[in-house]
């Protein structure tokens, strides 16, 4: 296996706490500052099909985003489908598992400078077949950085626990990167997490605040959530929603909700809301920002003559199967992830990691020569 390629496995305290942000970053400024990058995400929990094989989906995004040039089913070697866990347990075949990673891992650092290695969640997930996050690490010669999410208390202590895991495989963590801190709380956070960190021996290598473009999801997103389809403006999916509310009450009260920015989600059969949300966004200027559209539930629709005045309207609408409340519901506990295409999130997360990420520290940490 590759010896010689520097590398940095990049793990997360919990799931969403910001991995694939950091990953996503830190490419883009060290590809500027040492050159050609490698990626790998050895173990995938969430896929999508590309020319027949399984491949995460965060391989997706990195390799649409970069054009990394490395084979594509090497940059995702393993797919953890929905009975992997159960076959590895009755036939347990941890050496060919390793073996493909080892390969895969060499196909990734082919010609590149530094090879960031993306982990699947704490330094803990994967141990039930024997390919935990700081095993992965060990068996591919890497250093650790670890993602949380902002706070002081629980981050700390969850540092520690995920830390004396790497400790145990005896890989090194060069440092933490806490994500999500509340704006008006940032300067607070980052100085006592750097302070606390301290006193367990760990560097604080970057600290980024909470990013409203980063957790608001686009109607194509909430379209799929809901089950959804587009019955008008699909042309529009990109919008993003900074709010969403439930249009139940008399319309006219609903109207004072309307703000810039909010979806909509009515029963399909509420013409009332429907003609006045319709209305609201005639009667914007033709610049303004708007409703950012409507969700209509219950599988249902309304009047023939309520469809035609939305298709005269450029205001999207999205169908749904699901209840106005289980839409509601599946809207505000759903999961927001920077998918290939969005450009103005990766450019953000992009000015983020160079703004608040130590990157000379941690280039130094790693001990990776800079280009000349």
């Amino acid at each position: 296996m590759n010896t010689i390629t520097p590398r940095l496995f990049i793990a997360a305290t919990q799931q969403n706490d910001g991995k694939t942000t950091s990953a996503l970053g830190l490419f883009s400024v060290l590809k500027k500052r040492v050159g050609r990058i490698g990626f790998i995400k050895p173990v995938g929990q969430r896929f999508e099909e590309v020319d027949g094989k399984r491949i995460d989906e965060d391989t997706v995004l990195i390799d649409r985003t970069f054009g990394v040039q490395t084979p594509i089913e090497d940059m995702s070697p393993i797919a953890i489908e929905p009975d992997f866990t159960r076959r590895y347990i009755d036939n347990a075949n941890n050496d060919s598992l390793v073996r493909r990673l080892q390969h895969s891992f060499d196909r990734a650092c082919w010609e590149k400078e530094f090879c960031i290695i993306e982990g699947s969640g704490h330094a803990g997930v994967g141990s039930v077949f024997d390919l935990s996050n700081a095993r992965v690490a060990k068996l591919l010669g890497s250093k650790a950085l670890l993602v949380t999410k902002g706070g002081i208390g629980k981050p700390i202590d969850e540092v520690a626990l995920n830390k004396a895991l790497f400790d145990k495989e005896g890989v090194e963590l060069v440092g933490v990167i806490i994500n999500k801190i509340h704006p008006d709380k940032y300067d607070f956070v980052k100085d006592f997490c750097q302070r606390g960190l301290a006193r367990l021996g760990i560097e604080l290598l970057g600290a980024m605040p909470d990013e409203p473009i980063l957790s608001n999801p686009t109607l194509n997103e909430v379209c799929k959530q809901v089950r959804g389809r587009f019955v008008n403006s699909r042309s529009e999916a990109h919008r993003k929603v900074e709010r969403s509310i439930i249009g139940a009450m008399n319309s006219s009260h609903v109207m004072e909700e309307f703000t810039p920015g909010t979806l909509v989600v009515t029963p399909g059969d509420r013409e009332d809301i429907i003609l006045a949300a319709l209305s609201t966004v005639a009667l914007m200027e033709p610049k303004a920002k708007g409703l950012t559209g409507l969700v209509l539930s219950g599988d249902m629709l309304p009047h023939p003559t309520v469809l035609n005045l939305i298709a005269q309207s450029a205001l999207p609408v999205i169908a749904s199967p699901m209840g106005t409340y289980a839409v509601a519901n599946a809207i505000y506990t759903m999961t927001i992830k920077t998918l290939p295409g969005d450009f103005e999130k990766i450019h953000r997360i992009q000015e983020m990691v160079e703004e608040y990420v130590n990157v000379d520290r941690l280039i130094e940490k790693i001990g990776l020569p800079e280009k000349v």
